[in-house]
């Protein structure tokens, strides 16, 4: 395409929304709230989700050691667990730390227990794929010196089945909400290049060809789907930076976070500047071919 031929197309894609300003309208504003519907979903999801990471990075499996395991022995032990297939660290704490601990959190009381400390050492582990939890814990289990492994077994396995079919059925909705996003704003787009089928007719009378009649109406579908992703971009950015700085101060500590608003919302930017560009442009082609064929 020359330089001269592309020129002439943005321009008048530009006259074509400046001369339809009502239809331009409208295809932008259908544009605008179906992408801010589907940015306030992927913020619920996307956060929903990092929760789910957050609490399955919180599970570890707590190895009890042997009493009558002497030092050389729980040295093996720990090179045994590092050599298992899966984990990702080990960290020793002997009784002393374990007995501190409890005293910390339930009470001087239990300073007692400091002359005759009943507690054993033990090993926290974690694996790489908290999903292999069971699986790690199962075979430490097996190895000498392990006097009891504790990992929430029964508890565990359901908690990760509730988390992977909550992602599931949010990427289900994500999808199905894309897909619903693509026919709202395409058929809207449709209406608008319908209402200028005349044009279109003429433009082939004289001679042009399917590409000249085509190119500016991918540009026209594509500034609409631009225009209508401005403001579901800004309104997305102001609203969770607000609700970031309202709400991280009072989660601090707690085990549920938000995602940090970089670089989350330049990525949700991006994926809504996609997608506005992507279905205005498939919806332009679409509705052009009908009369381009005929």
């Amino acid at each position: 395409m020359k330089a001269r031929t592309f020129r002439r197309h943005l321009r008048e894609s530009f006259k074509s929304l400046d001369r339809n300003r009502w239809m331009t309208l409208a295809s932008v504003s259908a544009v605008t709230v179906t992408l801010l519907l589907v940015g306030v979903f992927i913020v619920l999801m996307m956060n929903l989700n990092k929760v789910a990471d957050d609490i399955e990075k919180d599970v570890e499996i707590k190895v009890l050691i042997d009493l009558a395991a002497d030092e050389s022995a729980v040295s093996v032990l720990e090179q045994k667990i590092i050599e298992t297939n899966g984990v990702e660290s080990i960290q020793f704490i002997s009784n002393a730390e374990e007995l501190e601990k409890m005293i910390k959190g339930y009470g001087d009381e239990l300073g007692l227990y400091k002359q005759d400390n009943p507690l054993r050492h033990v090993f926290y582990v974690k694996a790489s794929n908290p999903q292999q939890t069971a699986t790690i814990a199962k075979e430490i289990g097996l190895y000498d010196d392990a006097y009891k492994v504790i990992y929430g077994e029964g508890k565990i396995e359901k908690l990760f089945k509730v988390l992977n079919t909550g992602r599931n059925v949010g990427l289900v909705l994500i999808v199905a909400l894309f897909f619903t996003a693509m026919f709202l704003i395409s058929n809207t787009i449709r209406i608008t290049i319908v209402a200028r089928g005349r044009e279109i007719e003429i433009m082939k009378l004289v001679g042009a060809t399917r590409n000249f009649v085509r190119i500016p109406f991918l540009f026209e579908g594509m500034w609409l789907g631009i225009l209508g992703a401005i403001l579901p971009m800004l309104i997305m950015t102001i609203t969770y930076f607000n609700l970031y700085e309202f709400l991280e101060p009072k989660l601090e500590g707690e085990f549920l976070q938000l995602l940090s608003v970089t670089p989350f919302i330049y990525q949700l930017n991006g994926l809504l500047l996609f997608m506005g560009l992507f279905i205005g442009v498939w919806g332009s082609f679409i509705s052009v071919q009908k009369f381009i064929k005929a």
